[in-house]
């Protein structure tokens, strides 16, 4: 996540909150993030996305027993 947009990320992320009302949530700050990797070269944008698929599957992935 580039520097510049993490005070943007911390808002949306906080107007995601359980105790905030979803109705206020301006659609163009979640579309803001749209192009937020964009000045990211390819093999850094590679390897994040090999550790967002490792990471879903680690967590998504598991057997739980009931």
């Amino acid at each position: 996540m580039p520097l510049n947009r993490l005070e943007n990320l911390y808002s949306l992320i906080h107007s995601l909150s359980a105790d905030s009302n979803k109705a206020e949530i301006p659609r163009h700050k979640i579309l803001s993030y749209a192009g937020a990797f964009a000045d990211m070269d390819q093999i850094d944008y590679n390897d994040f996305m090999e550790q967002t698929r490792k990471a879903r599957k680690d967590l998504f992935d598991r057997d739980v027993d009931l």
